[in-house]
């Protein structure tokens, strides 16, 4: 397998377990997963350390490849979920191409995903031939797309327990997006079953990828309206104290390109970073207007604090408090803006040890015990290494 197996855990000294953290926080700990194809490698190493750590999600969410490893993750019991992943990842992990160019790297990983764009990959998704006749032909709408992903299906019935994956421990949310109302919708096992479809659906990239239909409608990859599914947490009810570990494998920020192999890289990274600097300023101000809320209303006289309408008001206050992770991946050393179908054992084992470090890191300095404003409903702790170098 292209990742560690080396799973100890971290000594009760150096880190956190899973008991005591949650105590700590009086709440639930969440992962999120963004979408982005070999990028996913990052998110394995996460739940690594975690799992190293004695630490287990109380709820997963995800979209895309992000939906795939939460699957992976809330199909399985605790002791069996790091062999699924690793199970999944050496499925989808490509053969070496051109393994005489292996001294001249960039080369050798171009050509790989050149040959990923126009062959597929054998356990996850394949050519569709009949969509290379013509734009035009009639493809039918669950066959509309570059490439079946009946591998994929195979692979997800064959690695996940279904029983398990509705068994609320831990809850699973995928986002896909409607076809036809172009609506944002999660899938969430605490409101209905999880199957293999709802995971297709929130993996159903266009037009690569067909649509997937769920009961009545078709679903696209919930990525093409939310890649980072973090608000799914937010506007959750009712509202839980929780250490969210967003585990985002885009960038929002970044350098000016400065040649067309740039432009595309850094426009794929804006794109799919879907406005998480927005969407983290918008909850900072109102988890703060939440806690304003709730201390104004503690300073009313009893007789005014009870009356029907100031209650009704006072309701929009809370106590909740929510300490963000945002586990910012690093970029690979020679990456480029075919980074997202880079399905070499190389980038799979590279991505899934940085993810590794970097949770390990950030669980021996436990960013959410530092002292912080007691208005303040949600703070953010932000993490990001150096480049890591592609192993051979």
């Amino acid at each position: 397998m292209s990742a560690e197996k080396h799973s100890t855990r971290i000594a009760s000294g150096d880190g956190e377990n899973d008991r005591s953290l949650k105590s700590r926080l009086g709440g639930q700990v969440v992962l999120v997963f963004q979408g982005g194809g070999a990028l996913g490698a990052y998110q394995a190493g996460v739940y690594q350390a975690l799992h190293e750590a004695g630490i287990e999600p109380d709820w997963i969410i995800g979209t895309s490849i992000g939906a795939i490893n939460a699957s992976l993750l809330a199909g399985n019991s605790p002791d069996a979920r790091i062999d699924r992943l690793q199970a999944f990842w050496r499925r989808v992990e490509r053969m070496q191409c051109a393994p005489f160019l292996s001294a001249w790297a960039p080369a050798a990983n171009w050509l790989g995903n050149l040959a990923t764009l126009f062959g597929g990959l054998p356990n996850f998704f394949t050519p569709h031939a009949g969509a290379f006749i013509s734009p035009y032909f009639p493809l039918g709408s669950e066959n509309a797309g570059y490439y079946s992903t009946a591998p994929l299906k195979g692979a997800l019935g064959d690695l996940i327990d279904l029983a398990q994956l509705n068994s609320g421990a831990p809850r699973i949310t995928v986002g896909a997006a409607n076809v036809k109302t172009g609506d944002m919708h999660y899938f969430d096992s605490r409101s209905c079953p999880i199957g293999v479809s709802h995971i297709m659906a929130s993996g159903a990239l266009p037009p690569a990828f067909p649509a997937v239909r769920v009961d009545e409608d078709l679903y696209w990859d919930g990525g093409i309206l939310s890649n980072t599914p973090i608000e799914a947490v937010f506007d959750d009810n009712p509202r839980r104290n929780s250490l969210v570990i967003s585990v985002q494998v885009w960038h929002p920020r970044g350098p000016e390109p400065s040649s067309i192999s740039d432009v595309l890289s850094r426009q794929k990274d804006v794109q799919y970073a879907s406005r998480t600097e927005a969407q983290i300023l918008r909850q900072k101000q109102l988890h703060r207007l939440r806690h304003v809320i709730r201390d104004l209303s503690v300073l009313l006289p009893e007789d005014v604090r009870n009356t029907p309408e100031v209650k009704a008001m006072a309701a929009y206050g809370c106590t909740t408090r929510m300490h963000v992770v945002r586990l910012l991946a690093p970029p690979v050393s020679g990456e480029d803006q075919s980074k997202d179908i880079d399905f070499s054992a190389a980038g799979i084992r590279t991505r899934w040890s940085a993810g590794l470090a970097d949770a390990r890191q950030v669980l021996a300095e436990r960013p959410w015990e530092r002292d912080h404003d007691p208005l303040e409903g949600f703070i953010l702790h932000e993490h990001m290494s150096d480049a890591p170098t592609r192993t051979s």
